[in-house]
């Protein structure tokens, strides 16, 4: 694992004459999104960015294309506006670099993230270089993918069951609503029993990024692949559905729905955390992410721990 703070670019208010966030993301934006391309992210530090409302107005200064966490599959509560807590898996969890929304047919270009209470330890937002776990992968896990794509399928309930509802994905108790996004964004989908949804979705694993023009890695099937678990919950789902796994709340296959080796989920995440770069959050920091260019993360913590997120296309 690197330490070294090499990514995110580390950018101080001291380094400038502007004190107020929203203004410099204003004022500076080309320059900010030419070195996103380069840098990938960028930490801003002691400008107090500390709420929703701070936060909000910083994606507004810069893009004013906020986005809702529609399709989402991790959990998360909205707070105000379009912005949301960053993830409330259980602290003890590491939360694997992924790419936000890289099973959707759109997805932010943009992730702000500010910190509103540190953990006591650990809890970082990890960052990568997808350019750089692309270009660290085998020649064979890389053709593999880049020529069947990932399928993605997820088993959202009705209300009452594991993982999470389709109420709460789509933010929506409109069966109706949900059918028309699917149908609009390529998302296959099938209502099950007790008024459970399966969805299907079949996405690229690399893509160009469309500034650099910059092959990435962009998929989150290490994510979605049960065996992204301890060695004993995967063993224990792998036994629940036997016979079945598609029916577990989220799996992942090659786009041509053959199964995605051992070895290769193994080396994604061998390699991602090759590049995994981690920082400790200072309250009031803000790290913006170029979503395409940097893959991220959570570490586990210990402690009270406030990560505020907000997207933009």
């Amino acid at each position: 694992m690197k330490t070294k703070l090499s990514l995110p670019f580390l950018w101080n208010s001291e380094s400038t004459e502007l004190t107020s966030l929203p203004e410099l993301l204003q004022t500076e934006k080309s320059k900010i999104k030419s070195m996103l391309v380069d840098n990938g992210a960028i930490l801003f530090k002691s400008y107090n960015i500390d709420n929703a409302e701070k936060l909000e107005a910083c994606v507004n200064a810069f893009s004013g294309n906020s986005m809702d966490y529609i399709d989402g599959n991790s959990p998360r509560t909205k707070l105000h506006g379009k912005v949301y807590t960053s993830t409330e898996h259980p602290p003890e969890e590491f939360i694997s670099l992924h790419n936000e929304l890289s099973y959707g047919s759109q997805w932010p270009n943009y992730l702000f993230f500010c910190c509103v209470v540190p953990a006591l330890k650990g809890g970082s937002t990890a960052v990568a270089d997808s350019r750089a776990i692309l270009s660290d992968l085998s020649e064979n896990t890389r053709m593999a993918f880049k020529e069947k794509g990932v399928e993605y399928i997820r088993n959202l309930h009705g209300g009452f069951g594991a993982g999470p509802s389709w109420q709460d994905t789509f933010e929506t108790d409109s069966e109706k609503d949900v059918e028309n996004y699917c149908k609009l964004n390529d998302i296959q989908f099938e209502w099950k029993e007790n008024n459970a949804l399966r969805l299907i979705q079949k996405r690229k694993a690399i893509i160009e990024h469309p500034n650099s023009k910059e092959e990435v890695w962009f998929n989150q099937a290490d994510q979605f692949h049960p065996s992204t678990n301890s060695p004993e919950v995967y063993e224990a789902l792998m036994e629940i559905y036997e016979g079945d796994p598609k029916s577990m709340p989220q799996y992942a296959t090659f786009g041509d729905g053959n199964e995605i080796p051992l070895d290769m989920l193994e080396e994604i995440r061998s390699v991602s955390e090759k590049n995994m770069i981690v920082f400790e959050w200072e309250k009031g920091d803000l790290m913006l992410v170029d979503n395409i260019n940097t893959a991220h993360g959570r570490t586990p913590f210990e402690g009270p721990r406030k990560i505020l997120v907000s997207m933009s296309s």
